[in-house]
């Protein structure tokens, strides 16, 4: 797998600048607006475009937010080396009209149902009465569609700023951007593209995916272990074990002496602890998993997995099989 060169490219190229966000100049056709969501002309419009346009073709910039981060300069950067582009320093506003001139339909509309309504409730704090649960719901309308579209919250509520937030009534409308996949070559039923391998990078926190020419197909921010010790060695091993949506085994770090430790299994969900989903790795006890929380993606705090973003995670999930390799480096 020739891999090595790009990665030693992406790791010298990635030390690139930010930049402040710019108001979007396109007309509201270009990007398939509702009228009644003009208002994002006065908004950091370019940077979301293009944050939406990678996210499309498996380079994430984890919550798509508007905003110029270190996580949306690793996506451009990334996705430049690998398509032959230079790195537009100081003009990341504009990347979005160089490198994707074409892209249309880059939002569309859905409207909250009452069934949507109905699957939301309140997540309990205690162990005892999370295993009682039917799901580990969304707790909130703002908390799903945010997660649907790939937003931070409170870009959500840019977008949509009429809306009656965090639980808009049925029939509201609401402005999504359109993140379905568009990755060059992909067959139709692995829209994602097929993983050959997976690499982790521990030092830059995350998981990049390449086909089986070697090409990248997929950029992930994650999160580690904050704790050294419970860092995996780097090495490779393999896929084990795909679980669309897992159910978590909840055992407390500390009992009292004397006493046992009462272990609880929460229900699948997005609230689950790991997530909308889980790739079991032959190494024991680790796997690569979703997040309740995705705005803290790319800190230092997981408790040994690989913890991203829960629709990357789904991604990710899908562009593999039992047997995928995955490579733990540096």
């Amino acid at each position: 797998m020739k891999t090595d060169g790009l990665m030693m490219l992406l790791a010298v190229g990635l030390a690139v600048g930010g930049v402040a966000a710019a108001p979007l100049p396109a007309p509201a056709q270009r990007l398939n607006l509702a009228a009644r969501a003009n208002h994002l002309d006065q908004m950091p419009g370019n940077i979301l475009a293009l944050q939406i346009c990678l996210d499309r073709r498996g380079f994430s910039c984890n919550t798509l937010d508007g905003a110029c981060g270190r996580k949306t300069q690793v996506a451009l950067a990334t996705w430049c080396a690998v398509n032959g582009k230079t790195y537009p320093t100081g003009l990341e506003d504009k990347a979005w009209e160089t490198f994707f001139p074409n892209e249309t339909n880059l939002f569309h509309e859905e409207t909250v149902t009452a069934a949507e309504l109905a699957s939301i409730a309140n997540i309990p704090a205690e162990p005892a009465e999370k295993a009682k649960l039917k799901s580990m719901c969304y707790q909130t309308i703002r908390e799903m569609y945010a997660e649907r579209g790939h937003l931070s919250e409170r870009m959500l509520v840019k977008l949509n700023p009429n809306v009656a937030w965090p639980n808009p009534p049925a029939g509201t409308v609401i402005t999504l951007p359109d993140v379905n996949p568009r990755v060059p070559g992909a067959k139709p039923k692995r829209p994602d593209g097929v993983a050959d391998v997976l690499r982790v990078s521990l030092s830059r926190m995350e998981i990049t995916a390449f086909d089986e020419k070697g090409r990248m197909i997929g950029l992930f921010p994650c999160s580690i272990a904050a704790n050294k010790s419970k860092l995996p060695p780097a090495g490779e091993i393999q896929v084990k074990a795909i679980v669309p949506a897992p159910n978590y085994t909840y055992t407390p770090d500390f009992v009292k002496p004397g006493q046992r430790a009462e272990r609880h299994i929460y229900p699948p969900g997005p609230n689950n602890p790991v997530g909308a989903s889980w790739i079991g790795l032959t190494l024991p006890t680790y796997g690569i998993h979703g997040t309740p929380y995705p705005e803290q993606i790319g800190r230092a705090e997981s408790h040994g997995c690989f913890r991203l973003a829960n629709w990357n995670a789904i991604r990710l999930r899908r562009m593999c099989d039992v047997g995928t390799s995955v490579v733990i480096e540096e």
